[in-house]
């Protein structure tokens, strides 16, 4: 038997009085997380909510978010976290497809309306049968008239509970895909695939009790929710949120609260080797106070790798997954040789593959799809079982993703499947193109797409953001990039932009630019 809150009841019943997060001003030792996941798990209960119903939670990086979490899981429920970003018939879907009973939701703000967008969604959705408003300001009025508060949830709870035993193989999470091939899919994470996958995370990063980690991730996202959240909570270490990450405030926490780790996708990265005014910012503090910084979610072009890591004087450990995978799936090391491009080695207890068209393995160096299978894989599809068979065969998760591995066993991400650009029959892998162009030194960022085009099928265009203060022709960029790449490969267009598009776990989304 196994229930993944056991992690946080444990480090409160070690650590009680062991600050476990800090938000603003605010701090909360372990045993106030624990007490409020409890009064939440009595609270479900209260409701009828049992052993396998669906609790839906939109919140961004707050204290609630793990307290609710938790507090769903200890209640032997299933909890489906979802974006805050998600509009209302976005959320109705979600309510709907993973037969949700109750949703909490975040009161939002007028540029990020998730409470409005939550109440329209929910009144969508009419198998979803209690909704809870979480307010910025608990004993401030109620912004949703009709709505409980989150307050009003928890008042009178029991701060004790006794966890439901839940067998490890259940489901504790259903985490949606992003759906750019599609309606998304909610794979279902067992709360066994979660512990291993945070004791993966625990033993990578090197957590410890006495670290500080940097709440930037979004934790509706598997990425921020085991690597750092889950993780962290299980060895008893200290929380520092940002509600959403700006690399500004991200810099001002690490100086002030002592960060020792951060996680981040590369376009955190980037942002924080481009910030403004740099010198505002004590680096030399920071620097020497960051022992950990680990990268996963996308590509990481080795030029924002060597810039961060010579400006900040650290190394990133660069690693493979997806929520399929919960998400860990390959790693760098800090007690092996760390090459830069690579995702890393298989993780504990994870196979992984590099195969054919008919899944047969491929020697080193040969591209293919990357396999994987273990501990990390998912049940399935929440009631899909077409896209389940489709993605899990003889055991083995079929990543969508081109790769490769060397002799030593390091893996290579070479793109997405669905990202492959064919031009005039030939392949075309935008990271390869985007990895040239990087390495000018006007572009400070790029993202390469297929545009449909009558005579070569696909046409390349590379979707350029410049560096504060430097300038170059679209013209430049073509010819100094055509003479540093096949014929074939190099991109006959080259847009402009000031930022590119980002999803909310900050992956850059190439299915808008396509269409620009």
């Amino acid at each position: 038997m196994l229930n993944l809150s056991v992690i946080l009841e444990d480090s409160a019943r070690r650590t009680p009085e062991k600050i476990a997060y800090i938000f603003g001003e605010t701090r909360l030792t372990y045993k106030q997380i624990n007490c409020l996941a409890n009064m939440v798990a009595n609270g479900l209960t209260g409701l009828g909510v049992q052993k396998g119903d669906k609790v839906a939670l939109t919140c961004p990086n707050a204290p609630y978010f793990p307290a609710i979490y938790h507090g769903i899981i200890r209640a032997g429920a299933v909890v489906v976290p979802l974006s805050i970003l998600l509009k209302q018939d976005e959320v109705a879907y979600h309510l709907t497809n993973s037969d949700a009973k109750v949703y909490f939701c975040f009161e939002g703000s007028p540029e990020l309306p998730m409470g409005a967008e939550g109440v329209a969604g929910f009144a969508k959705a009419p198998a979803c049968e209690k909704m809870f408003i979480v307010t910025k300001h608990e004993t401030v009025g109620n912004p949703f008239p009709g709505f409980s508060k989150f307050s009003e949830f928890v008042s009178g709870q029991s701060p004790v509970f006794q966890i439901v035993q839940t067998d490890e193989n259940d489901t504790a999470v259903i985490i949606y895909t992003s759906g750019t091939t599609g309606r998304p899919k909610g794979a279902e994470l067992t709360h066994s695939n979660l512990f291993l996958n945070a004791n993966i995370s625990r033993d990578l990063l090197e957590i410890t009790a006495n670290d500080v980690l940097l709440m930037s991730l979004p934790l509706f996202h598997i990425f921020g929710q085991t690597v750092m959240m889950n993780a962290g909570l299980y060895m008893g270490a200290t929380g520092v949120f940002i509600p959403r990450f700006d690399p500004a405030s991200a810099l001002e926490v690490m100086d002030q609260e002592n960060v020792t780790i951060f996680a981040g996708v590369p376009t955190m990265y980037w942002a924080l080797l481009n910030v403004d005014r740099p010198e505002r910012f004590n680096l030399a503090k920071i620097s020497a106070t960051l022992k950990t910084c680990a990268s996963g979610g996308s590509s990481l072009q080795l030029a924002v790798l060597e810039g961060f890591e010579k400006k900040f004087n650290t190394v990133i450990l660069e690693g493979y997954g997806m929520s399929e995978g919960s998400p860990i799936v390959t790693f760098s090391r800090k007690d092996r040789v760390r090459k830069p491009g690579s995702v890393g080695l298989a993780a504990w207890g994870v196979d992984v593959m590099i195969a054919d068209e008919n899944d047969r393995p491929l020697p080193a160096e040969e591209r293919g799809q990357l396999l994987y299978r273990g501990h990390c894989v998912m049940k399935g599809y929440y009631k899909n079982p077409a896209a389940t068979a489709e993605t899990l065969k003889d055991g083995w998760l079929h990543s969508g993703d081109v790769a490769y591995r060397d002799e030593d066993g390091y893996f290579f991400i070479v793109d997405r499947t669905k990202d492959l650009i064919i031009r005039g029959g030939f392949n075309v892998y935008p990271r390869e193109v985007e990895e040239i162009m990087a390495q000018h030194p006007a572009v400070s960022l790029v993202a390469v797409v297929g545009i449909k085009n009558d005579r070569q099928g696909e046409e390349i265009k590379a979707c350029v953001v410049l560096k504060n203060g430097a300038s170059a022709a679209s013209e430049e960029l073509i010819e100094w990039t055509k003479e540093r790449i096949a014929a074939y490969k190099y991109p006959r267009i080259v847009e402009f932009h000031e930022s590119l598009p980002m999803t909310a776990s900050g992956k850059i989304l190439k299915t808008s630019l396509r269409g620009s």
